[in-house]
């Protein structure tokens, strides 16, 4: 699948790793529709920066927290953009919380947008559209656990089976991978020493980069051979998580 000239939508693309992700998909001269929830001025920011590289980008407001303003997104990115080729389900939240302090509505507003939003788009995405091609953006953590982010965790775990079981019912038309990223980025409000204090957990010794995450979802969506899969991107540190448990 080439993206040249093709229309890709990509959720949470305002800031952070979906900002590299759509530059990097308009790189290769895809069009790209910007979904933001209330990061209006980075997306406005970000659709110059699209449109400086000669492509067409559109900009969608949803909050993908209500199931009705879901349901509208693929609708609405078709009406701005046309044929949507390709999605790539990136918004999440990621809250701290071990299991001690979870509760039932801090489970549930993380499944909302961290499973059942991507699910509800890809869904919509294959029934509108009876070709193209899906990625969602995973953790290094499906692999193994998180005792600090129980919620988080719960949902990225319920995102990679629905990824492999969609991947089977959406084929032979839609592809549907998922990417798993390591130590990428810090969380919101953190240094990069975040990242410098946590790289002997890695075994390649070192972080990874946003680019290094949108390198494998362009990979992805370009392959035509390769559906229901995890790419993890995280310098081999899944290998270790069943070793610490």
């Amino acid at each position: 699948m080439q993206l040249n000239k093709a229309k890709a939508l990509v959720t949470g693309a305002g800031k952070r790793i979906g900002r590299k992700i759509a530059l990097s998909l308009a790189e290769e001269g895809a069009d790209v529709v910007v979904h933001y929830r209330s990061s209006e001025d980075e997306a406005t920011e970000l659709k110059e920066e699209l449109t400086e590289l000669g492509v067409s980008a559109h900009l969608l407001q949803a909050d993908l927290r209500e199931g009705a303003e879901i349901e509208d997104v693929i609708p609405r990115a078709t009406e701005k953009a046309g044929r949507i080729d390709f999605l790539v389900n990136n918004a999440a939240v990621f809250p701290r919380g071990g299991l001690e302090e979870l509760e039932f509505e801090e489970l549930t507003e993380n499944i909302r947008i961290n499973s059942w939003a991507p699910f509800s788009l890809t869904r919509s995405f294959a029934k509108f559209f009876d070709s193209g091609g899906v990625v969602n953006l995973l953790d290094t953590r499906v692999a193994g656990y998180d005792w600090d982010h129980a919620g988080y965790y719960f949902s990225k775990v319920l995102l990679e089976r629905m990824t492999k079981m969609m991947a089977l019912k959406f084929a032979p038309g839609v592809s549907v991978n998922g990417v798993a990223p390591g130590l990428i980025t810090p969380p919101e409000g953190l240094s990069e020493d975040y990242l410098d204090e946590r790289v002997e957990r890695v075994p390649l010794k070192k972080h990874g980069s946003k680019g290094d995450v949108a390198r494998a979802v362009v990979y992805l969506l370009k392959s035509d051979f390769i559906t229901g899969q995890i790419l993890y991107v995280d310098g081999g540190r899944n290998l270790l998580h069943e070793l610490e448990g």
